[in-house]
């Protein structure tokens, strides 16, 4: 310690030392208790990281907070869902109250015995009270006991706020039983803090005889409120009454670890308590299915002590490889047949993984080493999805999943077993987490539907369930693995519920809404072709977003009045180089001359992000959707972009042809992209230019739309980005899945702001994210401004229709109080209220 206010901080254990992001727990990870470092122990005893007084030991011996002379507040967390051990292992050498010494040693460990019970050694050291302090890690690499590890300093004029004037007003209160497994420790607690902070009101909880403010983490925790356990929520504020029922939501949702451990936040509090019988998950694939519930299991292998001759091994698995090889291209085969892009792209890259000399070196090498090919390539699988699930990335985690795939299938092949699963006609399949080639092969069998405890909303799984129209929840927790197969059970994909018990009554529900569904899309299907034209006459476009010339004519074969946007990437990933500027024209001609005589837009190259090339090396960055991405890209590589805006104005006839620009935040970026365009067309002798358009998919798009609708021809609302950028969340993390809805309030607003600042130009706005295909928030979208939708291309025939159901002048006069309300679930409830769709 330097003075009073700044603080180094020792390692409280020896170690690799990992960024808080690298936590494989979402509560942790994201920062929801607070900024801090983790450490994956190599020794058995906890030490203080610095002199100060615990003020707070969990009830179950796995966690101690020490109070520093600053003021701050350090949490010591040994292990992840250590909770559950109920002190199992765990030896505390201190107690509440004591005043401890740098370095003193605080808990000890029997590490044999909590490794083998829990999900993961990784021990954390939190700052819980970090509104008054900078936090600075000091390494990044292995410690020792002892050693600098984090640098803490204290802001001037840092301290508790008073209470506003606001929170001094209504009161309004309830008892509530705490859901959480092991009550209110530490991941828990966060999430209630987390859920208080949002509020004006101020909340405390009251137990037994203590009470605490529901903003101190520490506080909270100190409660000692085991699971079951009764409390008393009290709000006080002008927004008592939302935020007590965020409160008791939060309490009463017990948090449900995935096969991977990852622990997905609740759902907001106004989508109401979870009820008995119901498991809440997150909607993958649309649909409303009844059937008996059948749980698949992953194949495991016995131990293998034996010493095996190396070159029957290597024969074995090559031979096993060659199967797996043809199987696949089969598959890729077939998905061109039908011309299914989405699926190619999947197979195409698993054929990619069996080529791997990474996986195929490992293997060899245990082979070399005398173990049998069965668990040679069984090892080298889980050592690269080990790697891939520490990287930090979800989208990385979730491509692990086609590893594991790929595992199964030859192993599969290495021990002769017929690939068929034994299963009663229309059964829905619970897994921890389905694969691609599981799919298929469930989709051939006749399955009904799919629940996953692990796996997230965009996996590959999540594609080729929507393509396939199988309804699929992911994100349901192991509870899912634990119902008796063959239950009869209720599958809401779009509701976001898996029924357990559901009555004779709602069977027969469920069977007539199937059946009126598949009535309405027959219905819908015959009129597709025709105009979408509201009750009192305006003509809404209904277009198609694709990614290919065979996709644009299922488009234009369904009724798209145009393709609102065509994700140029196709043509530049799975290849060494980039295409040349003729084989770019003939692509984008080939989805012109698809869509007959109906306007194409095409957007500019958008990688970057998650999205990489391997011919494009860019920078490693810490946070690449905050990176070089979308039109950013012409600052690393402008050739790339000029080459595809030469092909873009040599398709025929050009005034089909509209340009996009993806992730535009500034007027300079769309002008100066005007002008090349100019420029080009000049150097061709051309005398008709392409309308240009921009994407508005950051706040700041939208918050500058009328000054980029004074030189853009129309605006397009990228919903998707726009929605992670907007609430700070990854849209590509399960476990927040629920919570990045872009009919939140906020949204909302942008699309207005954007319509608005559009109209003053005389632009039109389209909107080409996924929210366009949702037909809940058609009203809205309508009633705020928007005049084109591109839509899924299976969908475009359910807009169409939805459309020619509405009245503009009505969803006008409603939409405005809409972004009023408090949050996504409470506009959704406004939306079924005022527009409801078929029962």
């Amino acid at each position: 310690m330097h003075n009073n206010n700044e603080l180094t901080l020792g390692a409280p254990l020896s170690g690799p030392v990992l960024a808080l992001r690298s936590v494989p727990d979402p509560v942790f990870a994201s920062g929801a208790m607070g900024d801090g470092i983790a450490i994956d122990p190599l020794n058995d005893t906890l030490h203080a990281p610095c002199a100060g007084q615990v003020i707070q030991v969990a009830r179950t011996g796995h966690a101690i907070t020490l109070r520093a002379a600053n003021g701050a507040e350090l949490l010591l967390h040994l292990g992840l869902d250590t909770v559950e051990l109920q002190g199992e292992g765990f030896a505390l050498l201190v107690k509440e109250g004591q005043q401890v010494r740098a370095g003193q040693p605080l808990l000890r460990v029997d590490l044999d015995h909590v490794a083998q019970h829990c999900r993961s050694l990784i021990s954390l050291l939190i700052l819980t009270n970090g509104e008054g302090f900078d936090l600075r890690p000091l390494t990044l690499s292995t410690v020792q006991v002892g050693e600098p590890l984090l640098h803490i300093s204290r802001r001037a004029n840092a301290g508790p706020q008073p209470l506003t004037q606001e929170q001094s007003g209504q009161q309004a209160s309830a008892r509530i039983k705490v859901a959480h497994r092991g009550g209110l420790h530490a991941r828990p607690a966060a999430l209630v803090r987390q859920t208080a902070l949002s509020f004006n009101s101020h909340s405390q909880l009251t137990f037994k005889d203590k009470s605490a403010p529901c903003t101190s983490l520490i506080a909270l925790m100190s409660l000692g409120i085991g699971e079951q356990e009764e409390v008393l929520v009290s709000c006080q504020g002008d927004d008592c009454q939302d935020a007590l029922q965020a409160m008791l939501q939060t309490l009463g949702t017990a948090m449900a670890a995935d096969a991977h451990g990852e622990t997905p936040v609740p759902a907001p509090a106004a989508q109401g308590p979870v009820e008995d019988g119901v498991l809440p998950g997150v909607c993958a694939a649309p649909g409303l299915v009844y059937g008996p519930l059948v749980r698949l299991n992953a194949m495991v292998l016995a131990e293998d002590h034996g010493q095996h001759a190396p070159e029957p091994q290597r024969q074995a698995l090559s031979t096993a490889l060659d199967q797996v090889r043809g199987e696949i291209r089969h598959t890729l085969e077939q998905a061109r047949q039908r011309r299914d892009q989405q699926e190619q792209d999947i197979f195409s890259a698993h054929l990619a993984l069996l080529e791997d000399p990474t996986l195929l070196d490992a293997a060899e090498a245990s082979i070399a080493q005398g173990r049998a090919a069965t668990h040679a390539w069984s090892a080298a699988i889980t050592e690269q999805c080990q790697i891939l699930q520490q990287l930090g990335s979800t989208l990385l985690a979730e491509r692990a999943n086609d590893l594991r795939d790929l595992q199964q299938r030859v192993l599969r092949a290495l021990l002769g077993e017929a690939w068929h699963y034994d299963l009663p006609a229309g059964a829905i399949v619970a897994a921890e987490e389905l694969t691609p080639s599981d799919l298929l092969q469930l989709s051939a069998q006749g399955v009904a539907g799919l629940c996953m405890a692990a796996g997230g909303a965009t996996s590959h799984v999540a594609i080729l369930a929507r393509g396939k129209g199988l309804p699929c929840l992911v994100a349901l927790g192991p509870q899912v693995l634990r119902i008796d197969s063959g239950r009869q059970v209720v599958l809401d994909a779009n509701g976001g519920r898996l029924e357990l018990e559901p009555d004779p009554q709602r069977i027969a529900q469920v069977q007539q809404a199937g059946e009126t569904q598949r009535q309405r899309h027959a219905l819908q299907q015959q009129k597709a072709h025709e105009p979408a034209l509201t009750q009192d006459g305006q003509q809404i476009e209904v277009a198609a977003n694709v990614a290919s010339s065979d996709e644009a004519r299922d488009a234009h074969q369904g009724g798209a009045d145009g393709v609102g946007l065509l994700r140029t990437e196709f043509l530049f990933v799975d290849r060494q180089t980039a295409p040349d500027q003729e084989e770019q024209r003939q692509a984008y001609q080939a989805v012109l001359n698809a869509m007959g005589d109906k306007p194409v837009i095409i957007r500019t190259i958008d990688v970057g992000g998650d999205k990489q090339l391997d011919y494009l090396p860019l920078p490693v960055e810490a946070n690449p959707v905050l990176g070089l991405r979308g039109i950013r890209l012409a600052q690393a590589r402008p050739e790339l972009l000029d080459q595809q805006l030469r092909a873009l104005l040599q398709v025929s006839p050009v005034q089909r042809c509209r340009v996009m620009l993806p992730m535009v935040t500034e007027v300079a970026e769309l002008l100066h992209i005007r002008q090349r365009l100019d420029l080009f067309a000049a150097e061709l002798g051309l005398s008709q230019r392409p309308e240009l358009g921009v994407m508005i998919e950051v706040p700041a798009a939208a918050l500058m739309a009328e000054q980029l609708a004074e030189h853009a021809d129309f605006l397009s609302i990228g919903t998707n980005d726009l929605s992670q950028y907007t609430l700070a969340m990854d849209r590509d993390h399960a476990g927040l899945a629920a919570r990045v809805d872009a009919l939140h309030p906020a949204l909302l607003r942008l699309i207005a702001q954007t319509c608005a600042g559009a109209q003053r130009h005389g632009r039109w706005v389209g909107v080409c994210g996924a929210l366009a295909s949702d037909p809940l928030a058609t009203p809205v979208l309508i009633g705020l401004g928007v005049s084109e939708l591109s839509v899924s291309p299976p969908q475009v025939g359910e807009i169409k229709d939805r459309v020619r159901q509405l009245d503009a002048s009505q969803c006008r006069q409603l939409s405005q109080p809409l972004l009023n309300l408090p949050g996504a679930a409470a506009v959704r409830q406004a939306c079924e209220r005022l527009w409801p769709l078929h029962s």
